[in-house]
């Protein structure tokens, strides 16, 4: 595949020590980029626009104030599923996703995965810099995701995965209750209720070492009653067929 039918969207928010090194790390594969900065205090989307207007494969959607990742993915799906792009990807701009994986989803796609997904928890996959703890939390997570949905994905809470854009066209993702990670798990399990064809490719997850991380106790809420939600959802469905 052509890698200028390629476009990754990092959405940003107090990201400045990370963009610049992270966008040419991207766009050093032919890729295009667009950046979602949620209008970061700290200079990111003045970066983003310097960015942009010295390279012409970068792009910059500003929005008004914080509004959440899924918003942010969907504004920039919104634009890419109608521009011909071909394959969009999903990137954390910390490096806790390894721009050198990104051929890897790419070839994911190319192969015939409507979804290609960086699986920390395929054989091959890892969370090096994590502590037990956070391994369990995160395993504990997913699994209930995949008995709650029904889904047989075994990380569907990453953040690092690739779209064909066809199939990313025919997902709710305008209409996600999502807005947290969970609007991850929600778009996977959307696209296994469509029978899309979905991959997992084994990727190292490390975490950041500049910035400070978006993650709360909130948005894990979240995920979690959504999840649970949509499980007693599905269950209640079976039941009353």
């Amino acid at each position: 595949m052509s890698p200028d039918q390629v476009t990754v969207v990092i959405p940003t928010y107090n990201e400045h020590e990370n963009l610049a090194e992270i966008s040419a790390a991207v766009i050093d594969h032919g890729y295009r980029l667009v950046i979602v900065d949620d209008a970061s205090p700290d200079g990111t989307g003045q970066i983003a626009d310097g960015l942009a207007d010295s390279d012409p494969l970068i792009s910059v959607i500003h929005r008004p104030h914080k509004q959440g990742l899924g918003p942010a993915y969907a504004q920039a799906f919104n634009t890419l599923v109608r521009g011909g792009t071909q394959v969009i990807i999903e990137m954390d701009a910390d490096f806790s996703h390894d721009p050198s994986d990104l051929p890897r989803l790419v070839a994911a796609i190319d192969d015939g995965a409507d979804l290609a997904i960086g699986s920390r928890y395929m054989p091959g996959g890892s969370t090096p810099d994590w502590p037990l703890v956070r391994r369990l939390i995160s395993k504990g997570g997913n699994l209930y995701a995949r008995v709650m949905l029904g889904i047989p994905i075994r990380d569907a809470t990453a953040g690092f995965r690739a779209f064909r854009s066809e199939a990313l066209a025919g997902l709710p993702y305008e209409t996600a209750e999502a807005s947290g990670y969970g609007f991850q798990v929600e778009m996977a399990w959307r696209a296994a209720q469509q029978n899309l064809k979905i991959v997992e490719v084994p990727i190292a997850f490390r975490d950041r070492t500049r910035g400070e991380s978006k993650m709360g106790l909130a948005i894990v809420a979240e995920a979690m009653w959504l999840v649970t939600v949509w499980g007693v959802g599905r269950l209640w469905e079976r039941i009353t067929r």
